[in-house]
């Protein structure tokens, strides 16, 4: 394996041979040399420097996908709770504009399209493009026929209403197809993609990690770009601070990780009456405890702040987040918001039971805590629950009534 190998794959995708190991890219040069019969690594070079297919071969070998179907469920809440909330109200005509990238085999480009459905969004009002630099990922994509490995969410509903079972797998339907224009690209490239904010909405998860910090900095200054002034920028949980520090700002949507610009307008998007129904098919929502505890009587013993909390959850730090929750109730007696905030983080990391039981603990202690409501009727209605789901949603447009009027 040379530095010459390692530069060029730099050159062309901005990877940082550091991120996935220099072994990992000299088992994918070996593998090619040997497909093409290169006698050594200088004549495979050679190749590389002459073969536009070639070098698009070896990075075929080097990128490998990792994705699936409603990966980071928080997320997409927070996509259609931006998109009907906020960006449609402002918006009674055009096209809401957003971005995957990279885009994989689909399933988040795919994802994003089937939320946005099951929140009710017109099919005429938004459109998805997705790029990525592997020609076989798109391939994949394009065809929209998908193996097991694509669902790893407990919550398999959309499957059933949107892909239809075949031998070879799940074939998405082509509405939801329709929704999505799928192209080769590459964030780091100049002129690729549309000129400066084109998109309202843009997923760019798990893509920074991979390169080194110029790089970064250049494809956070490229999201900056395109994306528009209120818009809404997603990045994975290990690449928050990337974007804080390059003038965007958190959501403070819990386990979201979603971003604006720090001159976006101040708008806090307020839930549509019509949520998003992610998915389908639990057990109905009963009392959680017989009597209300005691107020307690005793000043705070430490200084906690629940914005920390938030902080650590945005960060990804979910054990340091719950952790911090429990502290706080330990330290100031039972609080809705913490308990609301650790049902949030055991509600993404797919403990459905007990993230259940975190919210009817936060409904007991304040019955009119609204995004408890929210995410309590979502996880119920993902479950099945359906009618205990459309109670609660019932429950938070009253309250949503009361607080406008």
């Amino acid at each position: 394996m040379t530095a010459e190998i390692e530069s060029l794959l730099k050159q062309r995708l901005g990877l940082d041979a550091e991120s996935i190991g220099s072994s990992a890219i000299a088992r994918a040069v070996q593998e090619r040399m040997s497909a093409c019969q290169s006698v050594n690594t200088t004549a495979y070079e050679g190749l590389l420097a002459s073969s536009e297919e070639e070098l698009l071969q070896l990075i075929e070998l080097v990128v490998v996908p990792e994705t699936w179907f409603f990966r980071d469920t928080e997320a997409f809440v927070t996509l259609t709770r931006y998109a009907l909330a906020e960006w449609l109200p402002a918006h009674p005509e055009g096209m809401l504009r957003l971005l995957s990238l990279p885009c994989s085999t689909g399933e988040e480009a795919y994802s994003m399209a089937m939320a946005l459905l099951d929140a009710g969004m017109p099919p005429t009002r938004f459109l998805i493009d997705a790029l990525d630099v592997s020609a076989r990922a798109l391939l994949r994509a394009k065809e929209a026929i998908y193996g097991k490995n694509s669902f790893r969410s407990r919550d398999l509903g959309f499957r059933d209403r949107y892909m239809k079972a075949m031998a070879e797998g799940y074939q998405m339907n082509p509405a939801v197809v329709r929704q999505v224009h799928f192209q080769s690209g590459n964030l780091i490239d100049d002129g690729l993609l549309p000129g400066p904010e084109s998109y309202d909405v843009i997923f760019c998860r798990n893509l920074l990690i991979y390169f080194d910090r110029p790089t970064q900095d250049l494809a956070v200054k490229k999201l900056w770009h395109l994306l528009k002034p209120n818009g809404l920028a997603f990045v994975g949980p290990s690449e928050t601070t990337l974007l804080t520090s390059h003038h965007f700002v958190s959501l403070k949507a819990p386990l979201a990780f979603a971003f604006r610009k720090t001159d976006a307008i101040a708008c806090k998007a307020k839930p549509h009456k019509a949520l998003p129904r992610l998915a389908k098919a639990i057990a109905p929502l009963s009392p959680f405890v017989q009597s209300r505890p005691a107020p307690r009587s005793t000043p705070p013993t430490r200084a906690l702040d629940l914005d920390e909390a938030l902080r650590l959850a945005d960060l990804g730090q979910l054990k340091e987040a719950s952790k911090y929750c429990e502290d706080y109730n330990h330290a100031n007696g039972p609080s809705a918001k913490a308990f609301y905030l650790l049902g949030l983080i055991r509600d993404t990391s797919g403990e459905s039971s007990e993230a259940i039981g975190y919210y009817r603990k936060a409904l007991y202690l304040d019955p009119h805590h609204r995004d408890t409501l929210i995410h309590l009727a979502i996880l119920l209605d993902h479950l099945g629950e359906t009618e205990a789901a459309k109670n609660l949603n019932a429950r938070a447009a009253r309250i949503e009534h009361k607080t406008r009027n």
